[in-house]
């Protein structure tokens, strides 16, 4: 009976002991941080009427010369982003490319930095784009450059605009004439009109092959006088068959900015 006993005061004493050891605890999983970040598919979603306050997160692909902001291409893995005349410091701009030096061919081709950007969605001409923007870095952010879609296909259909401000390519394209104030077939033109001079805008018409002709620019805050797109473009010939690269402007329909010129 006494060794009864003893059996089970140990039995009771290990379950005493089992029972007052403490679980290990397990951190809770942290909450999201809604930071208020819009996914593309919600920006589209706004209207582009300048009643749409958007706060988005993309990747710098080029910039336009800084003039007490910028004006920015962004793209990331879902759309891109066209914002125009964008609140940032010089020296944070100067960290969204590898080069500032606008004397010497300057071309705004980015490092692929990540930023934030609080705006308006808006529209001007067909284009959507951020006004009234703020852009800051996003410090400790990846970084990510699209590679350029070939959209030849769609050229001149709808579905063309669902692709507006991305980085693109054109293959096989036929440089057409343009005509200067003077009437005469040209391969492209200072200006939209031919007013301009050496610096100014390049414009130049390409055609598929098939009826339509398409008007694209090499704007000169992007690609500067001097790089090598530009003189490109001033060195065709009608009738040239070119590769295109660029980002997918639109003004009352495609007008892409081009920053690349293969003539094949």
């Amino acid at each position: 009976m006494k060794k009864l006993f003893t059996v089970l005061l140990g039995l009771l004493m290990v379950v005493a002991l089992f029972g007052c050891t403490k679980k290990p605890t397990v951190d809770p999983e942290p909450e999201p941080v809604d930071n208020g970040v819009m996914t593309y598919t919600e920006y589209a979603a706004l209207p582009a009427d300048g009643s749409a306050e958007v706060v988005i997160e993309a990747y710098v692909q080029a910039v336009q010369s800084y003039w007490e902001g910028a004006t920015l291409y962004l793209q990331d893995k879902d759309g891109a982003y066209f914002v125009y005349a964008g609140q940032i410091s010089e020296a944070d701009y100067a960290k969204l490319v590898d080069s500032t030096d606008y004397s010497n061919g300057w071309k705004g081709l980015a490092n692929g930095t990540k930023v934030h950007v609080e705006g308006t969605k808006s529209e001007w001409s067909g284009e959507v784009e951020i006004t009234d923007a703020v852009v800051t870095l996003v410090e400790g952010g990846d970084k990510y450059l699209a590679p350029a879609e070939d959209v030849t296909a769609i050229l001149g259909t709808d579905a063309l605009a669902e692709h507006m401000n991305k980085k693109v390519s054109f293959k096989d394209l036929i440089v057409v004439a343009s005509q200067n104030s003077a009437g005469e077939d040209v391969p492209f033109l200072y200006n939209w009109d031919g007013s301009g001079e050496p610096g100014s805008d390049l414009y130049f018409n390409v055609t598929d092959g098939q009826t339509d002709i398409y008007t694209f620019v090499v704007e000169s805050y992007l690609c500067y006088d001097g790089s090598d797109v530009y003189e490109a473009v001033e060195a065709l010939n009608i009738g040239d068959v070119v590769d295109l690269e660029g980002f997918l402007y639109w003004y009352n329909g495609a007008n892409p900015h081009i920053t690349g010129v293969t003539v094949k």
